[in-house]
């Protein structure tokens, strides 16, 4: 009877020294990243004096009286602030409306991957960066001046500015899609504007509808800090109630400001959950 010997299983060879090299020196690299943005972080604290506790201590007896003259809210004049919360909710709708429409045809345009030529890509882009880099409140001032005081103004700084931001978003989720759909309508001999529409709105819908619903919820708090510069809603009265230093009114319209956008906040979500 023949027996066989089986030879002894083979171990692994260990990790060589250099990927334990390699290992240390990635973990080295990470570790001096952070250390930097730590030090960044340290330098903006310091300049800004976030660093200075004593200013801090000194500056909490003041805010607590300021509190203290806040308490409790007056809520005698809740029935004047509707209409200005309905001029609010409108502003930020149809600001983002305006956003949304235009930023499509914009976020193509800005798109890589659709672009039609390089030089419409950078033009697009740098025009979505001009918009975005230029704040809401000075688009506010600069509407006011234009075309008076009033809700108007606040839709066409909520609107341009959202268009830098939203743009931006569209487009990199254009970039982002499945080349496999768009190859295929290619074969099948559609024109560009089929494959656009057929190929690659499909997949991108859904993004678009998420930072839609989201740039409204945004907009809706921004459009409140709007009216403080005279474009209409809720931020006026707001500012006439600090103006005039009634701060147990000022505690109530911040209360009823609190509220409406725990309800803008709950309907975005919902809203947001049918486009998933």
């Amino acid at each position: 009877m023949n027996y066989t010997t089986k030879e002894p299983a083979t171990l692994s060879p260990a990790p060589s020294a250099s990927v334990l090299d390699e290992h240390a020196k990635g973990w080295r690299k990470k570790l001096g990243q952070s250390l930097l943005v730590l030090l960044i972080i340290f330098v903006a604290s310091w300049h800004v004096g976030l660093l200075n506790f004593n200013t801090l201590a000194n500056g909490v007896p003041a805010i607590g009286t300021l509190i203290g003259e806040s308490l409790p809210p007056d809520f005698t004049n809740v029935a004047s602030w509707v209409s200005p919360l309905i001029d609010t909710l409108a502003m930020s709708i149809a600001g983002t409306a305006i956003a949304v429409t235009l930023s499509v045809p914009l976020a193509f345009l800005a798109a890589r991957n659709t672009s039609p030529h390089p030089v419409v890509f950078q033009v697009t882009r740098t025009l979505l960066n001009g918009l975005r880099s230029v704040p809401e409140l000075i688009m506010g001032i600069i509407f006011v001046a234009a075309v008076g005081f009033g809700a108007l103004p606040g839709v066409l700084a909520l609107g341009l500015h959202s268009i830098g931001m939203v743009g931006k978003f569209f487009a990199e989720a254009i970039e982002h899609v499945d080349e496999a759909p768009v190859e295929a309508a290619d074969a099948a001999g559609a024109t560009r504007l089929q494959v656009l529409y057929h190929a690659v709105l499909p997949q991108v819908l859904p993004q678009f509808a998420d930072v839609s619903i989201y740039r409204w919820e945004y907009n809706f708090r921004a459009s409140t800090v709007m009216g403080m510069v005279g474009a209409g809603g809720i931020g006026f009265e707001l500012m006439g109630s600090l103006r005039i230093m009634q701060y147990q009114e000022v505690s109530a319209i911040l209360i009823v400001i609190l509220l409406m956008v725990t309800v803008v906040d709950s309907l975005s979500g919902r809203l947001r959950k049918k486009f998933k």
